[in-house]
C-alpha cells in the first residue's frame, strides 16, 4: 500500500489563512461565476489577506488578460494588481517560446488574453494557417467562431506543433456550466487528430509558471475542480482545499480517485477562516465532529448528527479508504441525503 495515497481530509488547527503564506485561487466556480461573485468570497479573502496571507489568483481561462481579471477582482471589492493573476496563457506561452524561435509566429485561436500573453513571450500571433506558423496555440475565447476552428484543424494537420491552453471541458458561468476550452479542443482533435501540449492546470507548465511568479514557499491551492485545481496540487506536491461552490459535487469527491483527493473540503471560502477539524478512526468507521460514517458492502452509511461539511469528512474518508488507490463505488446516495447534501 502507497502510504502517499491519501485516505482522509486532514485537519488544520490554525486558521489555515495562518497555516499557509499564499493564497493559489482558482477564478471560475471559486470567487466568482461568470460576472458575480460567489457568496462570501470577498468577504472571506479580504479578512484572509489582512490577515497576512497572499492572495494569488490561478485561472485556466485563457481569454482575458490579467489587467482585466484584476479589474473585475477590484471591482469586487478584491485590490488586485495584474502580478497577482497569473493564467493559462501565460504558461502556455512560455511553453511555446521554449519550442520556437524568437520572435516565430504563432496562429492563436483564442482571446485577448492569448494574444498578450504570447507577445510579452516575443511572439508574433497569427489568424491564418496560411500564415506560415511555427505553432498553433487553442486558448478559450466565447466569440471564437467555425472559421478560426478550422484554421487551427488546417495547421494541425500540416504538422504544425499543437499546443492549448488548457483542456477544461466545461465552464461555469450564471446560467449553468458551459462548454469550455477543452471542448473547443476537442473539436479540432476530431478533424486533425493528435493530441496538444497542454500548459493549464493540471499540468506542471502551470505549476511552474505559478510558483515562478508568486514565490511562495508554502502554498495552499484553492478550487473547485478535481481534474485540473486538485490534481494540479497533487502534481506540484502542494496542500489543497476544495470548494463545493462550483462543478463539483458531493457524491464526484467521494469516489475521487486518489490523485483527486484534496486535504481539506469546505462548503465555501469562509474554510479560509477557520481551522479544520479533525478526522479520526472508530473501529472500521471515521468520526468527525458528531458524524460516524463507514463502508458497509456495496454501500456508505452515516450515523449520528452535526454539519452537513463534517458528516462529508467522514464520508470522505470511509470512501476514500475502502477504494484505496482506486476510485470507491459504493452507493453514497442515502448517505449524502442522511447529511443533508
Amino acid at each position: 500500500m502507497d502510504e502517499q495515497v491519501r485516505r482522509q481530509p486532514d485537519g488544520c488547527r490554525r486558521a489555515l489563512s495562518e497555516a499557509y503564506d499564499t493564497a493559489l485561487l482558482d477564478l471560475d466556480g471559486v470567487v466568482y461565476a461568470g460576472g458575480q461573485a460567489i457568496a462570501h468570497a470577498v468577504e472571506s479573502l479580504t479578512s484572509a489577506r489582512d490577515g497576512g496571507m497572499h492572495l494569488a489568483y490561478v485561472t485556466n481561462n485563457a481569454a482575458r488578460t490579467p489587467q482585466a481579471v484584476a479589474g473585475q477582482l477590484s471591482g469586487f471589492g478584491l485590490p488586485t494588481g495584474p502580478d497577482d493573476v497569473i493564467t493559462s496563457a501565460q504558461a502556455v506561452a512560455r511553453l511555446i517560446a521554449e519550442q520556437v524561435p524568437p520572435g516565430a509566429r504563432v496562429l492563436a485561436v483564442g482571446g485577448e488574453g492569448l494574444w498578450v500573453a504570447l507577445r510579452e513571450r516575443g511572439l508574433e500571433p497569427v489568424r491564418s494557417a496560411e500564415d506560415d506558423p511555427a505553432a498553433v496555440v487553442q486558448g478559450f475565447d466565447p466569440s471564437l467562431d467555425w472559421e478560426r476552428l478550422a484554421q487551427a484543424a488546417y495547421a494541425v494537420q500540416r504538422g504544425v506543433p499543437w499546443f492549448a491552453s488548457n483542456t477544461d471541458l466545461t465552464i461555469p458561468k450564471e446560467q449553468g456550466i458551459a462548454p469550455g476550452n477543452g471542448a473547443l479542443v476537442e473539436v479540432v482533435r476530431i478533424a486533425a487528430g493528435g493530441s496538444p501540449q497542454v500548459a493549464g492546470k493540471p499540468q506542471p507548465p502551470m505549476h511552474r509558471e505559478t510558483v515562478l511568479r508568486t514565490g511562495a514557499r508554502r502554498p495552499l491551492v484553492i478550487g473547485d475542480r478535481l481534474d485540473t485545481d486538485i490534481e494540479g496540487a497533487t502534481n506540484g506536491e502542494v496542500d489543497s482545499l476544495l470548494v463545493l461552490t462550483g462543478v463539483t459535487t458531493p457524491a464526484e469527491l467521494l469516489a475521487a480517485p486518489p490523485q483527486h483527493r484534496p486535504a481539506y473540503v469546505d462548503r465555501d471560502l469562509r474554510g479560509l477562516l477557520s481551522p479544520q477539524p479533525e478526522v479520526t478512526a472508530d473501529d472500521g468507521g471515521f468520526r468527525c465532529g458528531g458524524w460516524r460514517a463507514e463502508a458497509a458492502g456495496d454501500a456508505l452509511v452515516v450515523t449520528g448528527e452535526g454539519t452537513p461539511m463534517d458528516g462529508l469528512r467522514a464520508l470522505c474518508a470511509a470512501a476514500w479508504t475502502a477504494a484505496g488507490d482506486g476510485s470507491c463505488g459504493a452507493d453514497a446516495g442515502k448517505a449524502l441525503a442522511r447529511i443533508g447534501m
